[in-house]
């Protein structure tokens, strides 16, 4: 079984990395861009076995910051 966690920054807390990104798509010339947010994609491999809860644990305490991040977590075949 494979899990994809999406990681993003919770509203209200600076992310330069979006920001840098913004400022470089204004550059090249991309106009109507508003915000953008930035975050990470991490793919796991796991056993077929690995409960929702495991998972979850495993955001909580290793994968995603949750004092300043939030994780969504979308199992793929």
């Amino acid at each position: 079984m494979k899990a994809r966690i999406f990681v993003t920054l919770k509203g209200g807390v600076l992310d330069p990395q979006g920001r840098a990104i913004q400022h470089a798509l204004d550059g090249l010339g991309f106009d109507g861009v508003n915000d953008v947010r930035a975050g990470k994609l991490i793919e796991l491999d796991l056993a077929d076995d690995t409960s929702d809860e495991d998972i979850d644990a495993m955001c909580r305490k290793l994968l995603a910051n949750t004092v300043i991040e939030n994780y969504r977590i979308e199992k793929v075949a």
